[in-house]
């Protein structure tokens, strides 16, 4: 990573004034906006801010190795596949649009140069990517489950068959950012192998997206040390990222 992004530790925006954020700006650190769902289904055995944890934990260790600026994560997003399940919230995808948008052009407005979007979501993706490409701006959206070195670490460890929510992998991750929010004895498999495209539903069993705890994978196979693993590589791309924003 360029010298310039490691002689400064970075910050979480809402815990600066705003003379300390404007002096940080104009130190060139790059904006990181988190997206991450803080109401979202994920089981019987994860909590509904899976997604918001995992952002903020990304969050955190970029803070102590580059000088960027977390802003507050949006928690709220565009998360249709889970509706079914109490405690989903979803926002239309141009409701969403707008809110990543503006959050956006306020970024920029406090005089950033270069944002980062750190996304944990899947949903989420194909909105912000419309965004982007709508704003006239240096920004770079990070996947972190699409990523070259995650999905090296995935192929690695991988043991199930089939799977991408509340999995296998997503608990291994929680397991090693949050073990005290997993409760493994609940943690059941999804035995369907293929899903249509759409929503997963609770209680139609003859459906095809039917499952009962909202998993779709097999987080029984989950490890703290495989979500250790998962997570350097989530944290090599990013950093990955930040540099060509910086190239840019």
């Amino acid at each position: 990573m360029p010298d310039n992004t490691t002689k400064i530790r970075g910050a979480w925006v809402a815990n600066l004034t705003w003379p300390e954020l404007e002096e940080r700006i104009q130190s060139g650190a790059v904006a990181i906006l988190p997206v991450g769902a803080a109401a979202k289904e994920h089981g019987r055995h994860l909590p509904l801010n899976t997604d918001q944890l995992q952002a903020e934990w990304l969050s955190a260790r970029l803070i102590e190795k580059a000088n960027v600026l977390v802003w507050p994560t949006l928690t709220y997003g565009h998360y249709p596949a889970f509706t079914d399940y109490p405690g989903s919230c979803n926002l239309s995808s141009a409701t969403f649009e707008k809110l990543v948008e503006e959050t956006l052009q306020s970024i920029f407005g406090s005089g950033s140069k270069s944002a980062l979007i750190l996304n944990t979501g899947i949903s989420t993706i194909a909105p912000v990517e419309r965004v982007i490409a709508r704003m006239v701006r240096p920004i770079k959206l990070a996947n972190v489950y699409q990523g070259r070195c995650y999905l090296k670490a995935e192929e690695k460890i991988r043991q199930q068959s089939y799977g991408n929510h509340a999995d296998e992998m997503e608990t291994s991750i929680m397991l090693a950012i949050a073990p005290d929010k997993v409760n493994m004895s609940r943690a059941k498999p999804w035995a369907r192998r293929e899903i249509q495209a759409g929503a997963l539903v609770r209680n139609n069993k003859s459906h095809p997206n039917y499952s009962p705890d909202g998993v779709f994978g097999d987080p029984t196979l989950a490890t703290k040390e495989k979500g250790e693993l998962l997570l350097k590589g989530m944290i090599e791309d990013i950093r990955d990222d930040i540099c060509l924003v910086l190239d840019g």
